[in-house]
């Protein structure tokens, strides 16, 4: 029988960690273990102890395998069988690898099932992030309570966190391209299977691509989102100005709607307002896994783990497939999902009494190769577990980025589900790593790229 535990903090430990933010214990870090038993980001080097996890060795090398012109990856491990399936009448022995979302899932669909692999740790990133992120452990530290970052240019700013709040803003920086314009699609599936797609062009620098910002600009990314189709919803879109420290600076949004032939201002794009084009199935700060401020909850560090979660998505991802051979009625098609163990953090964060969100809980399964969320509890004001959110990694080897391949939302209760990123359908290859200018995200660009 195969097991997994928690690693718990020592008890002195875990009674700081449960306070969202605390300088002394920041403190507390040890540069030599970034060269030993750590790697340059904060990821155990070393395997599991039955073999299961194996030794992080550098990665997926650029040239793995085939990428073709318009962005197609080979499944590197196309010729690999299963280890084996979870499915219900063997869920009790899997338990304790699988988030209480994932557990839900068996108990919400009775064919339910999960492909398990053998883990390869693919997980790598330029020397420059790498390089970067060594820097950060002495470099970087938490301000504002917390909710934001101080000394910070890019990489990992916390590559040996010892506190929730530093977790989760390793997950919030992580690697991404530095810049990146793509198309990608997202989908809302009703219970029955009947589904609405939307496509996108996306245009996205974080600050060190942004060729003129200023060296102390409170700058975390720039976004700017259009509307492909349906048509109905063509020539939407929308700007996000992201600051590293939303207290001071609270994120700046605005969409410009072809009907209203206006650029307005969005303050509902941000926390728990709906996604837009996700019809409730999505809040703002729930893509991604989350994004935003963190200041509507307290956050606690639980630990560590080995967890089944959705890794080396390259078959999910292929463009050989269309997106209705992955919409499947309930959930994604199990056929086409390959889950892998691995070792997350986990943190938890609890609405704070004082503030408002329609998620009283929720809890992050964060990659510790690539500090993307995996996989993340929701609980709905009564307490109650509400949604069950998985996010499929791959790796784009030839850019030595790890990506998100597809993210999906699923609702317990209404048996719906959203996805997002999705690229199956899309004839291009994105771009990423290149210097743009600010002036890309600006409130004046909106009209000029809607119709």
């Amino acid at each position: 029988m195969m097991t997994t535990t928690m690693t718990r903090l020592p008890f002195v430990l875990s009674l700081l960690a449960a306070c969202c933010f605390n300088p002394a214990l920041a403190k507390q870090t040890d540069a030599t273990r970034l060269d030993t038993a750590l790697t340059a980001v904060g990821a155990e080097r070393g395997g599991n102890a039955d073999g299961s996890i194996p030794a992080w060795s550098g990665g997926m090398k650029p040239g793995a395998a085939a990428v073709s012109p318009i962005g197609n990856y080979a499944d590197p491990f196309a010729g690999e069988k299963p280890l084996y399936t979870v499915d219900k009448s063997n869920l009790a022995q899997y338990k304790s690898q699988l988030s209480s979302g994932q557990q839900a899932m068996f108990a919400r669909y009775p064919d339910y099932r999960m492909r398990v692999f053998p883990t390869h740790r693919t997980a790598r990133l330029p020397q420059k992030y790498q390089d970067q992120s060594r820097a950060n452990l002495t470099g970087v530290t938490l301000e504002e309570g917390g909710y934001g970052l101080k000394g910070y240019t890019f990489g990992v700013p916390f590559p040996e966190p010892t506190q929730a709040l530093e977790v989760l803003w390793n997950h919030l920086t992580r690697f991404r391209g530095g810049a990146l314009h793509r198309e990608f699609a997202s989908a809302v599936v009703q219970a029955r299977g009947d589904n609405t797609v939307v496509t996108y062009d996306a245009l996205s620098a974080f600050r060190e691509n942004v060729a003129d910002i200023e060296p102390d600009a409170n700058l975390l990314y720039y976004t700017r989102v259009l509307t492909l189709s349906p048509s109905r919803y063509s020539g939407e879109v929308t700007l996000v100005q992201e600051p590293l420290n939303q207290i001071t600076e609270p994120r700046a949004a605005w969409q410009y709607i072809p009907g209203q032939r206006r650029v307005r201002r969005a303050p509902t794009v941000a926390y728990d307002n709906s996604a837009r084009y996700s019809f409730g199935q999505v809040v703002s700060d729930s893509v991604d896994g989350y994004n935003g401020a963190p200041d509507r909850y307290d956050w606690t560090l639980i630990g560590k783990q080995e967890m089944l979660v959705g890794y080396n998505a390259f078959q999910l991802a292929s463009k050989d497939l269309k997106y209705t051979d992955l919409l499947t009625p309930g959930y994604l098609n199990p056929d086409k999902v390959r889950y892998e163990k691995h070792r997350v953090w986990v943190i938890e964060g609890t609405l704070k009494p004082s503030a408002r969100h329609v998620y009283a809980k929720r809890r992050f399964y964060i990659d510790e190769d690539t500090w993307q969320i995996m996989a993340s509890d929701i609980y709905d004001s009564r307490g109650e577990l509400w949604r069950n959110y998985e996010s499929y990694m791959t790796q784009q080897h030839d850019l030595e980025l790890p990506f998100t391949a597809m993210e999906a939302t699923y609702d317990l209760i209404s048996g719906g589900y959203a996805t997002n990123y999705m690229t199956n359908e899309v004839q291009k290859k994105m771009d990423i790593g290149f210097s743009t200018p600010k002036a890309e995200f600006t409130p004046a660009q909106l009209k000029r790229l809607g119709k």
